[in-house]
C-alpha cells in the first residue's frame, strides 16, 4: 500500500495510547477493578479531549502529567477525585473530599423512582431525597420528573458544598425545582408532614465490623458519615423509615438502596405492623438485591 508524505505508518501506535497500556497494567497490578476504562479516561481528562477521541492526541501533545494522575490512582485514589467529577444518568456531577461518589448501581434505584412517580396520578410530584451527597439523586429526579417539586436534605456542611455546586451549575428547570435543606434524615422537614408523594435515599449501610473489607476509595476518601451504620448497618435505614412513614401521605412510597448482602432484611423493617403495604426487594442490574421499596398504607 503506498503511503503519502506526512502520513503515520498504518500500524504505528500513538505515544498516547502505547501509555495507556502501560497506565492500565500498573493499575490492574495495584488491584483498581476497571484498570483500562480508568487509564482512558484519565489520559482523556489530563489531555482535554473525550475518552473516544484519545486516538487524535497527537504524539508531541503528550502531557507527563497523564503519570502524576496515574499514580494518584494506582495509590486508590477515587478517579472521580482525580478529574473532579462523576457522571450519574444525564448529569456531570461536581465530587471531591467530603462528599460521597455517586456510584452506577444507584442509577436503577433512581430509574424505579422515577417510573414510580410518572405512574402516580400527581399534577406536581413532591419528592423527598434523604442524605442527598452530592444531589445526584435529588437532580436527577428534578431534571427527570416534569412539574416535580424535591427537597434534598443532607446533614454535612461539607457534603452540602457539592450539593449547592451541583445544583447551581445543572440547569434552569432543575435547579428550580429543587430546594436544600441541612438537617438531619431523621428528623427532617416536619412542614412536609403527611404530603410527600415519594421519599428515597441511599443511605449509609455499611456495618462498623466491615470496616477493613472496604475497598480503599470508598473506606480512605468517602465521608464515614456516609458510609457506616451502626453494628449491622441498619441503624440509619431504621430512622429512615420512621421519617418516611412520616413525610408520605397515604399512598406515598419510599425507596431505599441497601447493600447487596442486606437483601430480604430492609423490607421488613417497612412491615405492616409499621403502617407499610408492599415491601419488596429489587435487583440491580447484576441481580443482586440492591434497594427496597414499600407504599404507607391507606387508613
Amino acid at each position: 500500500m503506498q503511503q503519502h508524505v506526512g502520513e503515520r505508518p498504518p500500524n504505528r501506535r500513538s505515544v498516547l495510547l502505547a501509555e495507556v497500556a502501560q497506565a492500565t497494567q500498573r493499575l490492574a497490578d495495584a488491584g483498581v477493578p476497571s484498570p483500562r476504562n480508568d487509564a482512558e479516561e484519565l489520559a482523556a481528562f489530563v489531555h482535554g479531549v473525550k475518552r473516544g477521541e484519545l486516538h487524535t492526541v497527537k504524539d508531541a501533545d503528550f502531557d507527563a502529567r497523564y503519570w502524576e494522575a496515574v499514580a494518584r490512582r494506582e495509590a486508590r485514589e477515587p478517579l472521580q477525585h482525580i478529574t473532579g467529577r462523576a457522571y450519574f444518568r444525564y448529569l456531570e456531577l461536581y465530587v471531591g473530599p467530603g462528599v460521597f461518589v455517586p456510584r452506577p448501581e444507584t442509577e436503577s434505584v433512581v430509574d424505579w423512582a422515577i417510573a414510580a412517580v410518572r405512574a402516580m396520578d400527581v399534577v406536581e410530584p413532591l419528592i423527598v431525597d434523604l442524605c442527598s451527597g452530592s444531589g445526584a439523586i435529588a437532580l436527577a429526579m428534578a431534571q427527570e420528573v416534569p412539574r416535580s417539586r424535591v427537597h434534598a436534605v443532607e446533614l454535612s456542611e461539607d457534603a452540602l458544598e457539592w450539593t449547592r455546586k451541583n445544583a447551581g451549575q445543572a440547569g434552569q428547570t432543575a435547579a428550580s425545582r429543587l430546594t436544600i435543606h441541612q438537617g438531619d434524615a431523621l428528623t427532617a422537614l416536619p412542614q412536609l408532614n403527611g404530603q410527600v408523594d415519594l421519599v428515597i435515599s441511599n443511605p449509609p449501610y455499611i456495618p462498623l465490623t466491615e470496616w477493613e473489607y472496604v475497598a480503599p476509595e470508598a473506606r480512605d476518601h468517602d465521608p464515614e458519615l456516609a458510609l457506616f451504620s451502626g453494628e449491622d448497618g441498619l441503624e440509619t435505614i431504621r430512622g429512615i423509615e420512621r421519617t418516611a412513614h412520616r413525610l408520605l401521605r397515604p399512598g406515598g412510597i419510599v425507596v431505599i438502596e441497601h447493600a447487596d448482602t442486606q437483601g430480604g432484611q430492609v423490607p421488613w423493617i417497612f412491615h405492616e405492623g409499621a403502617g407499610w403495604a408492599d415491601a419488596a426487594d429489587h435487583p440491580d442490574l447484576n441481580n443482586r438485591p440492591r434497594f427496597a421499596t414499600a407504599r404507607k398504607a391507606l387508613p
